[in-house]
């Protein structure tokens, strides 16, 4: 009997996603706000796109990082929710393991290109704010071009040993994953040594951690030039021209770092609490960061409202 179960999960061609466990009869309700985010996820972050595309003005190093971060929110958003739907509304739970994979390497490496490119806009502020008359020469648009593309290129290569890895090892124990999606977990289905996946997690981490080192060592420039203006004018200036690539950090990290903390320390906190935290993780960026640009930002704002003018009451 142990032998035919061992069988029936010897390299599946297909896994199980079980969306939350404990909230199946939920699924539905809890499909709402999940379609909404990515409904306003994809009109926002398109509507970014257009906006930047069309706009000359709008052709600097800033929108340029934010043209990124709008591609990588739908590619992630897109890899995502559509199967997590499938999986509230119809129950469509299977997956093939080759799109397992592939979904599994979006979201890490996406995730990854989000956290350059935050990066990638605090080093764009602090030349803004503390050498402002070399920003155009510093950051031109071949530089700009180039650390997009070592932002892909690291992202890519550092993710792509995973799935090729996940690939190879043989699965025996079970072919269900109590998620709404593929994940790095998936390394624990293995029959296989996989202590080196541990190692490989934590080096990921670290990626983060040099990514926020670099945005902290920014942001005390930033604040060091600040404050040494001399009126209080002055300083709120080029505060709030932060404030809204602070906010899309503070979005972005704080979700990962509860998931990480309450994964580390929350062993009484319900699964189910876990998988909600790590999805609206994934999806929450997507959705705010047009929004929070669009609320922010003076030059995108007054350009939405003439793609979308007001009626005037008579």
């Amino acid at each position: 009997m142990s032998g035919s179960n061992k069988t029936d999960f010897t390299n599946p061609s297909t896994f199980i996603l079980l969306g939350i466990p404990g909230l199946e009869m939920a699924h539905v309700w809890i499909s709402i706000p999940f379609c909404t985010m990515y409904a306003i996820a994809i009109l926002g972050n398109l509507t970014i796109l257009f906006i930047v595309k069309r706009e000359p003005s709008l052709h600097e190093p800033m929108y340029y990082f934010l043209c990124m971060l709008a591609s990588s929110d739908l590619v992630v958003s897109t890899s995502i929710v559509p199967k997590m739907l499938s999986i509230f509304w119809f129950s469509s739970r299977e997956i093939n393991v080759s799109a397992c994979l592939t979904q599994m390497y979006f979201i890490h490496c996406i995730s990854s290109i989000e956290s350059g490119t935050l990066a990638a806009m605090a080093l764009d502020r602090y030349v803004a704010i503390c050498d402002p008359l070399r920003h155009s020469t510093i950051l031109t648009n071949p530089v700009v071009a180039k650390i997009g593309l070592a932002m892909v290129l690291r992202s890519t290569m550092v993710i792509l040993p995973f799935p090729l890895l996940a690939r190879r090892w043989p699965y025996c124990r079970t072919n269900i994953i109590p998620k709404p999606y593929c994940h790095m977990g998936i390394a624990k289905l293995a029959c296989a040594d996989i202590r080196a996946n541990g190692e490989y997690d934590l080096f990921l981490v670290n990626l983060l951690v040099m990514d926020l080192i670099m945005i902290f060592l920014s942001y005390v420039r930033i604040l060091q030039a600040v404050f040494r203006l001399p009126s209080k004018d002055a300083r709120l200036k080029p505060l709030s021209t932060c404030g809204s690539h602070m906010s899309m950090m503070f979005i972005f990290y704080t979700p990962v770092l509860f998931s990480y903390l309450t994964h580390r320390f929350g062993q009484q906190i319900p699964r189910s609490v876990h998988i909600l935290v790590a999805s609206f993780h994934i999806l929450m960026p997507p959705m705010l960061n047009p929004v929070i640009y669009g609320m922010r930002s003076k030059e995108i704002r007054e350009r939405v409202l003439r793609i979308f003018p007001r009626e005037r009451a008579s």
